[in-house]
């Protein structure tokens, strides 16, 4: 990439391309073109042609999709996959009809099988059968992979796709119903904190800002315990405050830091071709995309006390295990990245005390 070229970051508002934008002016590149949903709707192929048309970017970070936890994509599976399939082949399909240069799409570690090896190596993706939850939002994700592909192959363009581990970082979804697990962990404490300190106001400004139920400014300290009863935080006449966290607490996942995870899709933008992410001498091309991960894991059990030290809640800690765990172990093999001279600088307890503080400056 050049420092004045054109680059578009689809999807800059979440936690993925808000990260990337920050990364990329942090490194000096200054022409960052950025569409919102209302301002250009990746799903509508007539759209997204006219302004590949008209802008014309030279680089693209494909950071735009429909993601959700465990809940959402298993309750809104249709939308995930339809959703999802539209955003990406529009824009890598313009991305090839305008000649754009080098294209990175991002998908999710979510794509390899239930039953993986561990760690994950790029090689494992369709040996075996997706966890079922998350199964619509993870065949989207391997269409990209193979999309991207097999534009290179067929049309010689230069298009390298990326596998991040969990994230999470600033601007991340903190929705109780869509929210991944790490940040539904941190507002839920939060949230659990204030109430053992009876501080209503605190909680009155977190609801107000992302609201649950039928939350109002006016609503009783009844009615906001009711709401937040609905979303597993429970408290007692005594105000004892129990938390829920679904399954049974035992699944291992991997977490990254979003600004790592950004500066990890620059170095690879800068310095890494598709022709470097296969065996020279391979008689079938396949499995080109990079895991992008620390490489350590941690239990669902173990996150959450460290989240629970961090905030200083003191309340107890419920494991549902009616509730589904998905898959019980995911952890990246980033041997591949890492060869090519790029590792993680953020530990998951640092990124904890960093995440929780960015939470609490917006209330």
């Amino acid at each position: 990439m050049t420092k004045k070229g054109k680059i578009f970051v689809a999807g800059h508002k979440g936690l993925v391309g808000s990260a990337l934008v920050k990364n990329l002016k942090s490194k000096g590149y200054s022409n960052l073109i950025t569409r919102t949903r209302k301002e250009l709707d990746l799903s509508d192929n007539k759209a997204v042609g006219l302004f590949f048309e008209t802008e014309k970017p030279e680089w693209v970070f494909l950071a735009a999709a429909k993601v959700g936890g465990i809940v959402a994509n298993n309750k809104y599976r249709a939308d995930f996959l339809y959703e999802n399939l539209m955003i990406q082949s529009n824009v890598i399909h313009h991305s090839y009809l305008c000649g754009v240069k080098k294209l990175m799409f991002l998908g999710s570690t979510c794509i390899y099988p239930k039953k993986c090896p561990q760690p994950m190596k790029e090689d494992y993706l369709l040996t075996d059968i997706l966890e079922y939850t998350n199964e619509p939002y993870a065949i989207a994700k391997i269409a990209g992979i193979k999309l991207c592909e097999s534009y290179n192959l067929q049309y010689g363009t230069n298009f390298i796709s990326v596998m991040p581990t969990n994230l999470y970082g600033p601007n991340d979804n903190f929705d109780l119903e869509k929210s991944h697990v790490l940040p539904a962990l941190i507002r839920k404490m939060y949230l659990g904190k204030a109430l053992e300190n009876d501080n209503w106001s605190a909680v009155r400004k977190d609801l107000k800002r992302l609201p649950l139920g039928g939350i109002h400014e006016f609503s009783t300290p009844t009615d906001l315990k009711n709401i937040l009863k609905d979303y597993g935080i429970f408290m007692s006449p005594d105000n004892k405050v129990r938390i829920e966290i679904w399954g049974s607490g035992k699944p291992m996942r991997e977490f990254i830091w979003s600004e790592d995870m950004a500066d990890a899709c620059t170095f690879i933008m800068e310095k890494v071709d598709f022709s470097d992410t296969y065996p020279k001498k391979a008689a079938q091309i396949r499995n080109t995309h990079i895991n992008i991960g620390t490489g350590k894991d941690i239990s669902i059990r173990n996150l959450a006390l460290k989240i629970k030290n961090v905030i200083g809640f003191e309340g107890e800690l419920f494991f549902n295990p009616n509730k589904p765990d998905g898959t019980m172990k995911k952890l990246t093999d980033p041997s591949k990245l890492n060869r090519m001279g790029w590792i993680h600088s953020v530990e998951l307890d640092e990124g904890i005390v960093k995440i929780h503080n960015w939470y609490k400056s917006l209330n």
